[in-house]
């Protein structure tokens, strides 16, 4: 590294967001860059370790360590530390076809195995990625590269979120012909529709991208869901191989008394709607509105947070948000060493922006809910929780159970499941006729992504369940490459 003693000499120092009362009164993005000086210092606090766990790219404990695409993290906070921004951002793109994408929305298990994190604050990774690729797209350092030569195969990915994505940019640098297949009126599937737009802006961000890769090639059909407009058979007979990215959009039920009332939403309906009505310019005003509600919201993932933001946007009068997992604790615990992923407590944006209005961190831990209560017109009026705790059964599995005396009656009417996902549809699936595991996800081996079907190729959630955009982007690629190599018999991608 150009400074061996930046990790001595300078703090760790992100950005200032911009403030909750503010922002919450638009969709804008909250985020910041530091100024070039500031983050060239961030990039010198990457402290040339032996071995850069940064860029490992593992699971441990189940969980993402270090990044996924194996980005070449060491050499680019280098090159921003020495001022050669172009020379960062042509690292960057090596392993990363979307860096502005996951600069906005990685969790950064990258900072969570930095070796520096084992004793100090981390570098500040994901900040310095969103940084070079903003600077690449303000400088015009980021153009259409179409491939020079075409291979005359033609290629469908069904779904264009982030493993649509993806495979479609690799497999078009390939040389084949993309068609790229998205059932919502705009592409970018969970990009576009699952992640808000305070998060992620979708005309700056998302569609500048999309824009990009028609330049390059590619085909966009929207409103086009596959098995239903597009039959199966017609895919398989059109193309010469076909890439499944249709991610895990199967949400988790709470089949509880009350489940049928009005105001009771999947938390996807909930954000799907909302950004379509944003993006439409609110003319049709088809979206769940939280305005002067109390919302309580089910779940303390991602999903949750975005529900609880996107809620506090419009105005809600009160929100609850229930986990039935524990608070994790302030610092790591001993059996969460380094380098696996701190579980540890986070205030994100959403559950900071509703402490800023309401007081307090909304989230409720160890409590579930037991039974929606209806108005005389079918609405849902109160929500009935109860605490839990956690115990091992005859088999030996941690189930939660009820805690006597501590059942509330809570004043509801907007209520979000956000409790995960259960894996992909299967119309499709089952049209195709390609094999599943016991989770219903489609079967393929990771690494091979062929399915039962040897022109048939699988990726992202769809193949290995609900994860990460970044986990996405790595099986996204994968597939490519796989599917380059079956086509043509050998293969350059990475």
């Amino acid at each position: 590294m150009g400074n061996p003693r930046g990790f001595i000499e300078y703090l760790r120092e992100l950005p200032a967001d911009r403030a909750p009362a503010e922002r919450i009164r638009d969709w804008e993005e909250f985020h910041h860059h530091l100024e070039t000086a500031k983050l060239r210092q961030q990039g010198a606090r990457c402290m040339d370790c032996g071995i850069p766990f940064c860029h490992t790219g593992t699971l441990l404990s189940g969980m993402a360590s270090g990044c996924p695409i194996n980005n070449l993290i060491p050499e680019w906070n280098d090159l921003v530390y020495r001022g050669l921004w172009r020379e960062a951002l042509d690292r960057l793109h090596k392993t990363n076809n979307f860096p502005e994408f996951t600069g906005r929305v990685c969790p950064a298990p990258c900072e969570g195995s930095c070796v520096l994190g084992i004793n100090a604050p981390p570098v500040t990774i994901k900040n310095i990625e969103c940084s070079i690729i903003d600077k690449g797209w303000e400088e015009g350092w980021v153009t259409p590269e179409p491939p020079k030569v075409r291979t005359g195969k033609k290629v469908a990915v069904v779904g264009s979120g982030p493993a649509g994505l993806c495979a479609a940019a690799q497999l078009n640098r390939a040389g084949h012909w993309v068609t790229v297949f998205e059932r919502e009126d705009r592409p970018g599937g969970l990009l576009m529709y699952g992640i808000p737009n305070m998060k992620l802006d979708k005309e700056e961000v998302v569609m500048r991208r999309i824009k990009l890769l028609e330049q390059e090639g590619i085909k966009f059909v929207c409103n086009c869901d596959v098995g239903r407009f597009l039959s199966a058979q017609q895919l398989l007979e059109e193309f010469d191989a076909i890439v499944l990215c249709m991610g895990a959009t199967r949400p988790r039920d709470l089949p509880i008394e009350g489940r049928q009332l009005k105001g009771v939403h999947f938390a996807m309906d909930f954000l799907t709607a909302n950004t379509r009505s944003l993006l439409d310019g609110h003319r049709n005003g088809n979206y769940i509105s939280a305005a002067g509600k109390d919302v309580v919201v089910i779940g303390g993932g991602d999903t949750g947070t975005d529900c609880v933001g996107t809620a506090m946007r419009h105005g809600c009068k009160t929100l609850l948000q229930v986990e039935i997992l524990p608070q994790p604790p302030m610092d790591r615990a001993k059996d969460n060493p380094w380098p696996e992923w701190p579980k540890v407590y986070r205030l994100d944006y959403g559950q900071e922006e509703a402490a800023a209005k309401f007081g307090a961190d909304p989230r409720v831990y160890l409590t579930t809910a037991k039974r929606f209560v209806s108005d005389d017109h079918g609405q849902v009026k109160a929500v009935h929780t109860v605490q839990v705790q956690w115990e091992r059964n005859e088999n030996g599995q941690w189930v939660p159970k009820e805690v006597p005396g501590t059942e509330q009656v809570l004043p509801t009417q907007l209520v979000l499941l956000a409790m995960g996902f259960l894996g992909p549809e299967q119309p499709l699936l089952d049209a195709l006729g390609v094999e599943r595991d016991l989770r219903t996800n489609i079967k393929a081996d990771y690494g091979k992504y062929q399915t039962s079907i040897p022109k048939v190729f699988a990726a992202g959630d769809c193949r290995r369940g609900q994860s990460l955009v970044v986990w996405a982007f790595n099986e996204g690629r994968g597939a490519a490459r796989e599917c380059d190599r079956y086509l043509m018999g050998c293969t350059s991608l990475p």
